[in-house]
């Protein structure tokens, strides 16, 4: 008896697995799920451990062995999605961007995106110009420690804090300056909303990249905001498609399709590659989910979405949650006291550890490094300020929710515009998708390229290694090659190409040699079956046998016979 209860036990605990998430605070929150455990059930302990209501914004991410990374699906279980050993490391994040951050019902669920947006402003996502960058800083600042007070901060007291993956001295000068004249006396919630009034504005608010390459072999950022489909390349927005104007997405093996209606009864397919396939179908995932949840009225009309084409099966996808509308509506009707909030200090992020701070930038222009390797970059001249060679018409982000939230913008008719000083390239570890050797490198280039800024220990690795000329040469040929080669996915379309019209014609004779069979059973056979007999008696095909069937099978037992006796004699 004692053998069973201890085995009963044993097996009990062997169902249990001990979960960690990463909140946005970098405050980690353990748990024990069952084996069968959804990803619902652990999505809602979360919200009851912060006291968040309007939790549809949010997610839960993790990586998977491949270091790929994925969306907790909530209706599929935790343990099978995960294809770890536990115990279990996931991070909970804003997953929906609100297209009003500031419309926000509840002030945790503010301070849980200010959070959010914080760290996208510190890993390089939210990239803006050095004028937005210094007054979000200063916002974040006097959230953090308050008024100014000469007594507590003295001079570079801004520099202690780390807001974007790199520093300058002047722009900490600036930050300092705005929160020393023209913040004074702002709580931390209202700081809080200032910067989020403020982050929604720009181009990049939003915005979660996914490295992709355009069919040029160009190097670009595909992103989906609550507005619509963007695609980022160098320091410029060079697409903007509007939910309303994208019809469909697909993806085939690491080829990633949008088609685009746009009002002139124009049709588009925009195509892009990314590094691997499963990297695609998470792109292809993250936009299928997106567009249900931005542009759908009611969550009843979410529909199961494939990416297979006729005939052939491919990976299907449904969204299973609510959709925007729906949410801002159940957020109105909240009624309760509002909630405590504890805010945490200013720390580095655990979240990104090969990011080196180190000493601060000087703001000094760097022509002597450009100076080194403009010899290098001659065989990827086209990465500079390039934009995709489909003619897409540009617009503004649309108002799909708030009409007044886009007021600041530029005007639709632009067709690209700049959202920084320099080329967007968010850390490296912290992309949402793994990124090739080669295509990691190349895109270093490009930054190069467009004199984006570089820590002092990389210019001082760089002069200490600077190759000689005739490295130079060799090293720009076998960059010229590689951007030769760049030109196969144009090949590859083709092959694609032809191995669809392929498998149409296969599936199509194997149709008709199935018809075949059929009707060879319904003229041939003495099946007596009453579906094989009704259709026997019927007049069409009485009149089909007899007119037809029968000369033809007449006529080709004639001509069998005639080979036959053609071999023999022969």
């Amino acid at each position: 008896m004692l053998s069973r209860l201890m085995s009963g036990s044993s097996r009990s605990l062997e169902r249990e697995y001990s979960c960690t998430v990463r909140l946005l605070d970098d405050s980690e929150y353990t748990c024990t799920i069952q084996r069968d455990a959804k990803g619902q059930y652990l999505f809602d302990l979360l919200c009851h451990h912060l006291n968040l209501l309007e939790k549809d914004y949010f997610g839960i991410r993790f990586v998977d062995p491949d270091k790929q990374r994925h969306w907790l699906e909530f209706t599929k279980s935790v343990v099978k999605q995960l294809r770890s050993q536990p115990p279990f490391t996931m991070c909970f994040r804003v997953k929906f961007y609100p297209a009003d951050p500031a419309a926000l019902k509840e002030e945790i669920t503010r301070y849980l995106v200010f959070l959010q947006i914080k760290r996208d402003l510190y890993h390089g996502r939210l990239l803006c110009k050095t004028s937005d960058a210094a007054l979000l800083a200063a916002y974040i600042l006097q959230a953090e420690i308050g008024d100014y007070d000469p007594g507590k901060h003295p001079e570079g007291y801004s520099s202690k804090f780390q807001f974007f993956p790199k520093h300058s001295e002047k722009l900490e000068r600036k930050i300092a300056e705005i929160h020393r004249t023209e913040l004074s006396g702002q709580t931390p919630a209202t700081s809080e909303l200032n910067f989020l009034r403020k982050a929604q504005t720009l181009e990049t608010y939003g915005v979660d990249p996914h490295p992709c390459k355009d069919v040029s072999g160009n190097a670009a950022f595909l992103a989906f905001t609550p507005f619509g489909f963007v695609v980022l390349q160098g320091n410029k927005r060079v697409h903007f498609i509007k939910w309303n104007e994208v019809t469909k997405l697909k993806f085939e093996g690491k080829t990633f399709y949008l088609y685009v209606s746009q009002k002139e009864e124009k049709k588009i397919i925009l195509t892009y590659f990314a590094p691997t396939p499963e990297a695609c179908k998470h792109l292809w995932k993250c936009g299928i989910e997106n567009q249900a949840f931005y542009k759908l009225e009611k969550s009843s009309q979410v529909r199961t979405v494939s990416s297979s084409n006729l005939f052939f099966k491919g990976s299907r996808f449904r969204y299973s949650g609510r959709v925007a509308k729906e949410v801002m509506e159940s957020s109105a009707k909240i009624k309760r006291e509002p909630p405590e909030i504890h805010r945490a200090g200013m720390v580095p992020s655990r979240s990104c550890p090969s990011i080196t701070h180190g000493p601060r930038l000087s703001s000094v222009p760097r022509t002597r490094r450009r100076a080194v390797h403009i010899s290098i970059m001659e065989g990827l001249e086209s990465l500079r300020d390039s934009a995709h060679s489909t003619p897409v018409r540009a617009s503004s982000h649309g108002d799909t929710f708030l009409p007044h939230v886009r007021s600041s913008r530029a005007d639709s008719n632009e067709r690209v515009a700049v959202i920084a000083d320099e080329a967007y390239s968010p850390a490296d570890s912290v992309l949402p998708t793994p990124v090739a050797e080669h295509s990691l490198e190349l895109m270093l280039l490009s930054r190069q390229i467009n004199g984006a800024t570089c820590s002092i220990e990389e210019e001082k690795e760089s002069e200490a290694s600077t190759p000689t000329a005739a490295e130079l040469e060799a090293l720009g040929g076998e960059l010229r090659a590689l951007c030769q080669g760049h030109s196969r996915p144009e090949e590859e379309q083709v092959n694609k190409f032809v191995l669809s019209v392929l498998r149409l014609l296969l599936v199509t004779m194997g149709l008709l040699f199935v018809l075949l069979l059929l009707l060879i059973i319904l003229t041939e056979s003495d099946l007596d079956i009453a579906f094989f007999r009704d259709i026997r008696q019927t007049p069409e095909f009485e009149q089909f046998h007899y007119q037809y069937f029968c000369p033809l099978r007449r006529w080709f037992a004639c001509k069998i016979r005639s080979v036959v006796s053609l071999l023999i004699d022969t």
